[in-house]
Formats: structure tokens, sequence, C-alpha cells
């Protein structure tokens, strides 16, 4: 392709809504552009790495054996009503009206969708199991849309659903997807990790993400080097190490000391010469049927993913400051368990394990001293909400977890029977007994993983792209445009390259070299081929590597071999 014949357009400033590295340079080298908050429009370099990402991802998905098929983006309501999702989802599902005023959404995701397909077909366990994907668009309503296609509310994604007669056969396929998606990541040239996972609104018995490494990743990820990994709001920890001894005597019963403007535990702490980890901090929810006061030690901090697993419910959010003076009797920053008869108790195994703690007490200025758990409450519910910190303990061998940041490309799910069994998608098995079918579900983030790329791999000049994901390989820069010599040695080295089979981009514009040497560190080509009067003056055009900028010479008669050499060069680093 010539420059002239695309729609190619740079930006020299970085977009004032750009607040992390993809998104500023994707959208200044001319890669996507805004439609509208959280919708773009891929352009055509952008859509040419979308497209190299989607036909390694058609390889390695056909050779885990999954067909592709295709469904549609609006769905009917009556098939979300039949999973329970309709009133489930949440505000983040678009919800329309066709001219007839039946419900409608556009799909954040097709779990009910391909149930449909494979309910209608299968009878028999002899039919199964049965593995689609689809590369889709889709459309989740983000309360805060951001990062550009890392958090878009419109945004293209690879889905796929299996189903299978048992658990067995399911652990196969899920161990099939894994591994292909580990060839994917490996193919693209990514440095990734695999990492257990909260299965979220999707739902299942076991999820694992797959996260791109990268600084500015959104999400931390817990992990050891006994090859223990997990997102944040999924990670354990090995036991907490127990707070330090408690000062002096324990009283027979809680005291209430004045603590005048102290609502932090570090601050109540200083105030009474206490650690932190002496301290029950009380944290009030709400969920979708009541309030809830969560305990959690001073020095800790609650994971709420955790919590609403451990409360089973769809809302939860921190309760206004009104709202907690109204169901414990105290101000914002003064709760605590004592006393609180009509309020749910959530503690956390760490708050149990403290002999004798300071917690507040329900009321303006004033905390408890010498509160026993057990003694002095008993919580109604007691399970792991804590949120992993670097230092904490592996829950498998001990030893220090490191935190890293990341950017999550894919998640697989195992699903069981939560969709099949109300949406009745079964079969007969060997004795003729019916059964549901048991499901996996297995996404990747298509516009996503682009965009991760370039997060890992950039540097203050423009995109660094790793190979398989370039819009165009090599990139050929024709300078001294008005001089006809240069515009037919690079016109015929274009044909040639071509002709061999190279993807090739002819920079064919009359503008200055600074312009164009500008434009393709920006862009990112991997190799760069230069075509100018001094070098045909000495029968020679430059060749270098985005990622180095080392130049070098080769005489133009020798061109395409010396390009395939450095295409053969950066295939080489990547697996087989």
């Amino acid at each position: 392709m010539r420059w002239s014949r695309t729609f190619i357009h740079t930006l020299r400033q970085d977009p004032a809504d750009a607040e992390v590295v993809s998104h500023r340079l994707m959208v200044r080298a001319g890669m996507i552009s805004k439609v509208a908050a959280g919708i773009y429009n891929y352009l055509p370099l952008g859509l040419r790495s979308i497209a190299r990402l989607e036909r390694i991802i058609r390889e390695e998905l056909e050779k885990a054996g999954s067909a592709e098929l295709l469904m549609p983006a609006i769905q009917p309501a009556e098939l979300w009503q039949e999973s329970g999702r309709w009133s489930q989802y949440g505000p983040e599902l678009l919800r329309i009206k066709d001219r007839h005023d039946r419900d409608f959404c556009f799909g954040p995701t097709h779990e009910e969708v391909i149930t449909d397909i494979v309910r209608r077909e299968i009878r028999s366990y002899r039919q199964l199991p049965v593995n689609l994907f689809q590369i889709q668009t889709k459309f989740r309503d983000e309360i805060r849309p951001r990062f550009g296609l890392m958090r878009g509310r419109e945004f293209i994604m690879k889905d796929a659903y299996s189903f299978h007669a048992d658990a067995a056969d399911l652990d196969v396929a899920y161990r099939a997807m894994e591994a292909a998606y580990r060839r994917i990541f490996e193919r693209c040239g990514l440095d990734y990790t695999t990492v257990e996972a909260d299965t979220g609104n999707i739902g299942g018995s076991e999820s694992h993400e797959f996260m791109v490494l990268a600084d500015t990743g959104e999400d931390a990820i817990m992990s050891c080097a006994c090859g223990y990994g997990a997102n944040v709001e999924k990670a354990a920890t090995g036991e907490i190490e127990a707070a330090p001894p408690w000062p002096g005597e324990i009283p027979g019963a809680p005291e209430p000391v004045a603590t005048p403007d102290q609502k932090a535990v570090e601050d109540v702490a200083a105030f009474l010469k206490l650690d932190p980890a002496h301290f029950i901090k009380t944290m009030i929810f709400e969920t979708d049927e009541e309030f809830v006061a969560v305990l959690i030690r001073g020095d800790r901090e609650i994971n709420e993913v955790k919590l609403k697993n451990a409360l089973d419910c769809t809302h939860l959010q921190l309760a206004s400051p009104e709202k907690i003076e109204k169901v414990t009797g105290g101000p914002h920053g003064f709760s605590g368990p004592v006393g609180l008869a009509d309020l749910k108790i959530v503690a956390d195994p760490t708050v149990m394990a403290l002999a004798v703690a300071a917690t507040g007490a329900n009321a303006a200025d004033t905390h408890l001293v010498g509160v026993v758990p057990g003694r002095d409450f008993e919580p109604d519910l007691v399970a792991d909400v804590n949120l992993a910190a670097a230092g904490d303990p592996c829950p498998r061998c001990g030893k220090p977890m490191v935190e890293r940041r990341g950017i999550e490309v894919g998640h697989i799910f195992k699903l069981g029977t939560k969709y099949s069994v109300p949406m009745r998608c079964t079969f007969l098995d060997a004795e003729g007994n019916e059964q549901p079918c048991i499901m996996g579900c297995y996404g990747l983030g298509v516009g996503r993983t682009v965009a991760a790329a370039v997060e890992q791999n950039h540097d203050d000049r423009g995109i660094v792209w790793p190979l398989p994901l370039a819009p165009y390989e090599v990139v050929l820069v024709m300078l001294n445009a008005d001089r006809p010599e240069v515009v037919e040695a690079a016109g015929a080295l274009y044909e040639r390259l071509r002709e061999a089979g190279l993807d090739v981009l002819l920079d064919d514009r009359p503008e200055r070299p600074g312009v164009k040497f500008n434009d393709m560190d920006l862009i990112g080509f991997p190799v760069r081929v230069v075509v100018g009067k001094r070098g045909l003056d000495n029968g020679e055009i430059e060749l270098s590597l985005r990622r180095d900028g080392e130049r070098r010479s080769a005489p133009i008669g020798d061109a395409v071999d010396a390009v395939r050499g450095l295409l053969h060069e950066l295939r080489s680093e990547l697996p087989a």
C-alpha cells in the first residue's frame, strides 16, 4: 500500500482526554479516533493490527477444536429473562426497544444466545462436546469509560463457549483453551502471566485471567516465586502475622475513651498509643436488601469482591454518612461492632484472631478500648474479606508475595450449569436420563490486547510494535520526492518487496525527512527502509529496526534479501 492511497493522519499533540500511553499513542499515530465517550473508530492502521491479532486467534482456536460462528449484537430480553440476568446485570447493560416496544439489549456477552443455539440442536451425549467461538462487537455501558481501548463501552471481543456431558470433559476443553491462549499471547510477542481470578458477573466455579505485564496496568497481581498468582481481587494469603501483644491488662469490659476529631485508624492509634493492628476497623456497606457491618483488622483493607461473594449479593456499596448514623447511632468514622444488635456483622479471620482490640463506639468522638472478639460481639459470618498486599505470605508456600501491575486481556471460566439449568439446555445421557450441559466460557479482548501491546512496547518517540501485531512489517521511506530518479527507484523497490511477499507500506508523501522519520517512530513500523538521493548516488539503501534505530546499509540490488534478514531476526525471537 502507498501512503498516498490509504488514510493515515498523525497528530503532533496528545489528545486532551488521554490518560494512558496506548490511548495517547494510538490516537496520535492515526490508529483510532474518538466518536463518543468510550466509542472509537478503528482507522486503517488500527484495523490492520486488529486483523493481525484476529488471524492468530482464529488459527489457535481452530487448533484447539473451536469452530467459528457469528451471533447478533442485539439480543432479545426473553433470553436474558430466562437466565435471570435481565434483572441482575445492572446499568452496564444497554437496554433498547424496537418499534413494537419489545425489549432488547446490545450484548455485553453472549452466554444466553449461544445456550439457545445449542439447546435447539443437541439431544444426546453423543453430540457433545461442542466448542464454538466468535469475534464480535460488544457494548457495556461503563459508568466512566476511559483509557481509550482499555476501558471503552463498545469493543471487539473474541468469546468462545463449550458444552460438555460431564465436568471431566469440561476440564479437558478448559486446559486446551488455556493452552491456546498461551500460544496466542506468545505468538503476539507479549510478556504476560496467568492468574487465578474472580468469576464476576459471568459466574462459574473456576476462572483464570491472562495479564499483559505493564507498569501502567490498572490491575494489581499478587504472585510468588513458587508459581502462585492471582488478581488482587481473588488473591488469598497465608496466615497473616499476629498483632503485637496488647500493652497492659485486658479489661473485664470495653472502656469508652474520648477521641475528639480522631477518625482514621492511624490517627486514633497514635492518640491512644496503640498499634493499628490492635484496631477493629468497621465499615458499613449497603447491599441489595440490608446494611452490613464489615470488620477488618486496622492495618488491613477490605476486598470488596471477596465481600460481595461472601454475601452472595449483586449490589454492594459503602453506605453514606447519613445512612451510617441511622443504622449505627453514631457518626461516620466512629463505627464499631459492639451493640449492633440489628445489623448483620461480617468479620475477617484477622479480627477474630485478636485477643483484645480497640474500635469505634458508635458515638461521636468516642472509641472503645478492651474489646474482646467473641465476648463483646459475635459476628454473623466469618469470611476472608482481606485485601492481599505486597509482602503478605503466599497461601501455598508462605514466602512473601510481590505485587505487579497487569492489563487483563483474556479471561476463561468454568461456568458449570449456571446457564444451562435455567435455560433448559439439556441432553440425554447413556441411560436415557435428561442432564444439563456443563459449560465453559473463554473471552479475549481483541482491541484491548492491541492496546496492551502498546502499553508494553513504546519509548519516548512512539510505539515499538512487536512484529506480529504491527500494521505493516516494513515501511519504505522515500526521501527527495522531487527527484524523478528517487521516485522511480523507490517505486521499483516497493514492487520488488511486494512481489517477494513482504508486508510493506510506501511513504510516498512529498514531506520533509524530519516529518517522515518522526511519523515512522510514532507509528512504530518494525523495519524501516530509506531510499534517498544520497544513498542512490552510492547504489545503497538504508535499513534499521525500530527497536534500536541502528542504521545499516545494503546495495539496492540486495534490498529484498536485506529486509528478509531483518524480519528473520525479529521472527527468530518469537516462539515457533
